[in-house]
This record gives C-alpha cells, structure tokens and sequence, in this order.
C-alpha cells in the first residue's frame, strides 16, 4: 500500500463524523463498562485472595500468568478513560486513571496519556511518533541507516527478537513511569509518585511474605514478562508493518488515520482479548467512542472509505504479526547489507 495515491485535500472526515453521530454511537455506555470494570476489578481481587490462599507453591506460577492477563485488562480499562470513553469529564477520568494505572498496575496515567495522545495525533511519523521512535528497534529504512549503538545492534535481527524483547516491556513501562514522576512537567507528579510507590510496596511484599525468595522471583520474571508479551500484542498490530509518514508528508485527519492503521478480525474472543483496540482504524478516527460501539462503527467507516476509494486495511491475527515482522524485517536490510560488506572488507 502507498500514501501517495490516496492523498486527497478536503473535510471528508466530516461527512463521515455525522453518519456516526446519527447512528447514535457517540452515546455513552454506562451499563457496558459498569459491567466490564465491575467484572475485571472481582477477577483482581479474587486472584489475590487465591494467591495468599494457595500458599508457597510453585502452582503460583498459573496465578502469574493470571495476573499477567489482568495487569492487560486493566491497562486496558485505563487507555479508555484516558480517551474520556468512560467519564464525560476529565476529574473522574483521571481520578479512576491513576488507581487503575499507576496502583493497581504500576503504571504512570499521567506520561502514558501524553505518549498515547502525541501517538494519536501522528500515527507512524517518523519525528512525531513517540512510538517508532528508533531508541531500540528501527521502523523504517532511513532510521536503519542512520542507527547507531543499540538500535543498530539489535536492527539486523529485530524481526526475530521482537518477541523476546516483549517479555522486557513490563519492567519498560514502569521504568518509564518511574522515571516521569522523577522530572518537573507531570502533571500531578506527587500524586503519580505517591500511587506508584504503593503499588511497587504492596506488590512486593505480598510476593514475599507469601513465597519463599527463589518462587517470588520465579513469580516476578513470568508474571511482567507474560503482562510485557500480552501488551505489545494488543498494541503492536495496530500500526506496525502499516505505512510509515515522513517529515513533510501531508494528509487530512481522516486518511492519516486510516491509511496508518490496520484491524484485526477475530470475533468476540479477539475483541475482548485486545479491549477493543482490534478496531484500530475506527478507534483512532473516533477516540472518544465507547469500545463497545466500534464494532457498529467498522460498518460506517469501511463503507465510507469504499465509498471515497481509499484503503481500508484489515487482516487476521496470525496475518498481522506476519505484516508487522515482515515489516520489521525489511527495514533492518541497510544494516544487514553494511554489516555484511564490512566483512567482506575484511
């Protein structure tokens, strides 16, 4: 798929924002996430009496995978009040965000809510993306080329690591949490600080005083690397392997939206698994829509962009990873090419 074929100038985004008004789908769902927070917050709690009940066992490994899962769910939950899905009003939103986030994950709400709207302004941009920021992998062949240190290192193979790297996002997410309440411009810093230090408290004191030294490590290795798999597989088949913007490039909201995404197909199991964000192109067309409505929303917004001639990408699960990796794996070849004509010189 190429950008420039599509590029269109106009306010089509408006035509397609009032069919979705008609249908109602900009309501709010109080009964849907009533039930969803209602049900996740049982689940957390139960699995924390479960664990103290079972005792030093090492069968506290399935109750990591457990909380693996549930650490997800609730990120999940998370990322839709911060997109003011849940509450109408920013207080609640960011109240509920940072007890969901930072206390019962670790996470900071504050410096993933800037991160993820930077992100949602400008999906796969090479200079204002904070996602494809080439800090570790590269995203593109010109990041490949002009890599260095890490990136370069690991930019050869990155396909083939990217999976493994996944189990460390756990231990990244709350190093990166850690290391915004320590510098001025968080909003709300103390509180972050405050919420985070108490999660950190709880979580590893329950680890000890429930296992001997030996399981609790065992417990903290597969529970934050399952929770650093499960969250780069809901996030990552959004965009990755999807085209990438470069400075300069310009399209109007709807088409930046659509043609940097990608949906992932699945039914109701994939849906509740990644929260939602299986509607990747409909969520970023309409951040504020309830995730329960994306689905009745996909109908309007592949339709519509039928409609206009524009590229509406949409796969499997198994073929999204195949997409992004192949993707992955391509724009390492620069450093796969050097590398090997320095050899050859050699």
């Amino acid at each position: 798929m190429t950008i420039d074929n599509a590029v269109r100038t106009g306010s089509d985004f408006a035509e397609l924002s009032r069919r979705v008004q008609r249908a109602g789908l900009f309501d709010r769902r109080p009964g849907y996430y009533t039930a969803r927070i209602g049900v996740i917050a049982t689940l957390f709690v139960g699995g924390w009496v479960a664990f103290f009940a079972l005792g030093d066992s090492w069968l506290q490994l399935l109750l990591a995978g457990f909380f693996a899962i549930m650490f997800a769910q609730i990120a999940l939950v998370s990322h839709d009040l911060a997109h003011r899905q849940v509450f109408r009003t920013r207080k609640p939103s960011e109240t509920a965000g940072r007890l969901a986030g930072n206390l019962c994950v670790g996470m900071s709400y504050g410096w993933w809510m800037d991160k993820h709207t930077r992100h949602h302004a400008n999906p796969n941009h090479e200079e204002l993306d904070p996602d494809v920021v080439p800090d570790i992998l590269v995203w593109s062949e010109d990041q490949a080329r002009a890599a260095k240190g890490i990136p370069r290192f690991f930019g050869r193979w990155q396909a083939f690591l990217f999976f493994p790297l996944l189990t460390l996002e756990g231990l990244n997410l709350h190093y990166a949490s850690a290391r915004a309440v320590l510098r001025p411009g968080l909003k709300r810093r103390g509180l972050e600080a405050a919420l985070l230090l108490t999660h950190a408290a709880l979580y590893v004191s329950a680890l000890l005083l429930v296992l001997s030294p030996a399981k609790a490590l065992v417990f903290f290795v597969v529970h934050q690397g399952l929770w650093g798999v499960y969250m780069g597989s809901v996030f990552a088949p959004g965009h990755k392997g999807m085209p990438m913007l470069k400075p300069g490039q310009k399209l109007d909201f709807l088409r930046r939206q659509v043609l940097t995404s990608r949906n992932v197909r699945g039914g109701p199991f994939v849906d509740h698994a990644m929260g939602g964000l299986n509607y990747q192109i409909e969520h970023h067309l309409f951040p504020h829509l309830p995730t329960v409505n994306l689905p009745k929303a996909q109908h309007l917004v592949r339709n519509y962009c039928t409609e206009l001639g524009l590229p509406y990408h949409e796969t499997g699960l198994v073929d999204s990873w195949r997409e992004a990796l192949g993707h992955l794996h391509q724009v390492g070849e620069p450093i796969r090419r050097e590398h090997a004509h320095q050899l050859q010189e050699r």
